[in-house]
């Protein structure tokens, strides 16, 4: 199969659920649903405005409520664990990575030596948790060690070295608090002859990623869920010549693609251009249609880099800048804060990328991008302080 840029870009956005805005009312299900087929949803602490876990929906699903992902996860139907960094996962993907914890040396082994040296702090922390439950590193109270990255208990060492190992997992957060439990405890029914080996682990995982892409180059399925590279293209070879998977060539691409059998037919509607791409919104700096820088300028043209973690100087777009999706096109970003006190959703500055014309469309559907955002968030206004170039700040206005 022979695709152009264009088919690959409507069936990427179609399988990541930004081709069109909702035409339902969000829930839960939906929400949840809607992770599955992501794979995987990012947390972060960042709080500029809502946290990116919860903005990463909202991008898809527009006004819903915050809570429902906390009580899908406290409820069971979703689980933490490291995919594409620290994740919520879907809980009947336990199985992947639990097999990866026991069978990949690479996976679960944060804090082994310091775990190696301190094994009476680990049997301290779990005869607790053993008689109270779940806890959270909070109701620890000793003196702190010197990391790298800080000073830190070393309880919440020990926590979380055993949440690395699966010896423990999260049932649920308060605020931003991880509350740990024993897994026997979260997962009662759990035996560990129900993991996968680390083959068939790995499968999974690129099956996943190539469902969740829609159209996935081979260089960008090992970083969906942060997979090694090793044995990549052989293990590919193998899905395709099983037919779970169809090599397929894109025009411009030096790489084979890939589509999950499931898309088949998703993609020959792009191809035939029956998908349109017509909604607009934010993005996440941690959302999966841009987590992989590479795969966005290649797909998109969109040179993002997140710039939090730069010194306020040296920023050229400001602290949390959020890219902006306007049918089908990366054609900006714009730097919020939400002033929760005040009830104003201040937007610092939008910058739209270079040559993108400023038509009544665009200035429509970014006013009423800003409103919903606003109005989700609780702000009572949105206040736009500037604009690169300055007539977009005139046609919002």
């Amino acid at each position: 199969m022979h695709l152009t840029e264009a088919t690959a870009r409507s069936a990427m956005l179609a399988a990541q659920g930004l081709l069109t805005a909702p035409s339902t009312p969000a829930s839960k299900e939906g929400l949840l649903g809607r992770l599955r087929k992501m794979g995987y949803l990012q947390i972060d602490t960042i709080q500029a405005v809502r946290r990116s876990q919860y903005l990463v929906l909202w991008s898809r699903f527009g006004d819903y409520e915050p809570a429902w992902l906390d009580e899908l996860h406290a409820s069971g139907c979703l689980f933490e664990y490291y995919a594409h960094a620290l994740c919520y996962l879907p809980i009947e993907d336990y199985p992947i990575f639990r097999g990866l914890i026991l069978h990949d040396e690479h996976t679960g082994n944060g804090w082994g030596e310091w775990a190696q040296e301190n094994q009476d702090i680990i049997r301290h922390v779990r005869s607790v948790i053993k008689e109270k439950g779940p806890v959270c590193s909070a109701d620890f109270d000793s003196a702190t060690i010197s990391t790298g990255w800080g000073d830190v208990k070393q309880e919440k060492l020990a926590l979380t070295r055993m949440f690395y190992t699966g010896e423990l997992m999260v049932t649920h957060r308060t605020g931003f608090r991880r509350y740990y439990d024993l897994r026997e405890r979260v997962l009662p029914d759990w035996e560990d002859v129900q993991a996968l080996d680390r083959t068939s682990a790995y499968q999974a995982l690129i099956l996943k990623a190539v469902r969740a892409l829609g159209v996935a180059r081979q260089d960008w399925i090992a970083p969906y869920f942060y997979l090694r590279k090793t044995g990549l293209t052989e293990l590919l070879d193998e899905l395709a010549a099983e037919g779970q998977i169809e090599r397929v060539l894109v025009e411009a691409w030096d790489l084979p693609a890939y589509i999950h059998p499931d898309h088949l037919d998703m993609v020959q509607s792009a191809g035939h251009g029956e998908l349109i791409p017509t909604h607009t919104t934010l993005l996440s700096p941690f959302d999966p249609l841009v987590s992989d820088r590479e795969r966005a300028l290649a797909v998109f043209g969109f040179d993002y880099r997140m710039e939090s973690y730069t010194p306020a100087k040296d920023r050229q777009y400001g602290y949390f800048c959020l890219p902006i999706l306007h049918q089908g096109e990366l054609v900006g970003r714009l730097d919020p804060k939400a002033h929760r006190r005040e009830k104003r959703m201040e937007i610092k500055n939008i910058i739209l990328e270079p040559g993108t014309p400023i038509d009544d469309a665009l200035a429509d559907a970014l006013k009423d991008t800003l409103a919903e955002f606003s109005q989700w968030h609780g702000m009572t206004t949105c206040e736009v302080i500037s604009t690169d170039p300055p007539e977009l700040g005139e046609a919002l206005s």
